[in-house]
């Protein structure tokens, strides 16, 4: 069956190269919102807690729940509180939200400091920081989130600015964190009190080299399993569309990956796996052919590469893969 491999080597490999930043893995909150970037929830969680992470992002309740047994620190960005627990803190993303939260709930402040997403903002501070006290919450931290810390414009240093101006503006003894991925690997003197880091801990982050070198490596590896082998004769075709026709005879192999596992359609024609397998014609929803026969079959060990090859983002390649596929720790 179709299945990804996780390197255990890897994943601490790039937690080592993030806490060698941020000078401790204490001050590391591990984002493993979206099925931990399509790594697998529990995974990842069971990988960082060896490790020594104590802090995790997610979206949702439910995600939550399922690791509040493994971290000190859980930070939900956009859930309202219905789960009772010293380990969970909610995102407050706008001022209508305060008063849907329970009293002495424990709640961090997103500010808008340019992105324009979530985030109340910056003129609204003091206001947040009234009603917050009048609504009986427990105002631990006050973040913000970058727009372009991993491209070369001057939004960057605009919103770092503008969240310096937040700081101060601020109660004292909150905590404060702006800090993603990118920002986190541009940053020459992290002082916050964590940085929230996602694609760098999966070794997927694409960094301009003139924001900063990277070495980082790839946790996730996917495979597929031969279904069925032929010999196709000069001037047949392969799959849905006849958009394959091979040129010369040739064996084809039809391996059970497909759109339907998030292996995107938009790589058909014209993809090829890290060790130069073409693939041919269209993937369809739970097969793709490719021209080989081996039994299993490396599909990517880079998302980043296969990003490139479909105009993306390492991220979406990564999310796209189901749950349902099989992972497994090496």
């Amino acid at each position: 069956m179709a299945h990804i491999i996780l390197s255990r080597e890897n994943f601490f490999y790039n937690l080592d190269a993030i806490a060698k930043r941020t000078l401790s893995k204490d001050k590391i909150a591990l984002v493993l919102k979206d099925n931990a970037y399509g790594h697998g929830l529990l995974e990842i969680a069971t990988l960082a807690k060896e490790y020594g992470i104590t802090r995790a992002v997610v979206q949702f309740n439910s995600e939550a729940l399922l690791i509040e047994n493994l971290f000190e620190y859980i930070l939900v960005l956009a859930d309202i509180p219905t789960l009772k627990s010293e380990k969970i803190r909610y995102t407050i993303n706008s001022l209508d939200m305060i008063e849907q939260f329970p009293k002495e709930t424990l709640v961090e402040l997103k500010v808008n400091t340019g992105m324009n997403r979530n985030g109340i903002e910056m003129k609204e501070l003091q206001l947040a920081f009234e009603m917050i006290e009048k609504q009986g919450l427990k105002l631990e931290a006050v973040f913000t989130h970058h727009a372009c810390a991993d491209e070369l414009t001057p939004m960057y240093k605009r919103q770092c600015e503008a969240f310096e101006a937040v700081k101060k503006e601020s109660p004292k003894g909150v905590r404060f964190h702006s800090c993603n991925s990118a920002a986190l690997f541009r940053s020459d003197n992290f002082d916050e009190d964590m940085a929230r880091v996602g694609i760098a801990a999966y070794g997927c982050m694409d960094l301009p080299p003139e924001i900063s070198e990277v070495d980082l490596k790839p946790v996730l590896s996917l495979y597929a399993t031969k279904v069925t082998s032929r010999k196709l004769l000069k001037g047949e075709s392969v799959g849905y569309g006849a958009t394959f026709v091979s040129q010369n005879d040739e064996i084809v192999s039809t391996y059970d990956i497909g759109y339907g596992d998030g292996f995107l359609r938009s790589l058909s024609n014209s993809y090829q796996t890290p060790k130069n397998v073409k693939i041919a014609g269209r993937i369809s929803m739970d097969n793709s052919s490719f021209l080989c026969e081996t039994d299993e079959l490396l599909i990517f060990d880079n998302a980043s590469e296969v990003s490139a090859q479909t105009n993306t983002i390492s991220y979406e390649i990564l999310t796209s893969l189901k749950s349902s596929l099989k992972r497994q720790i090496v």
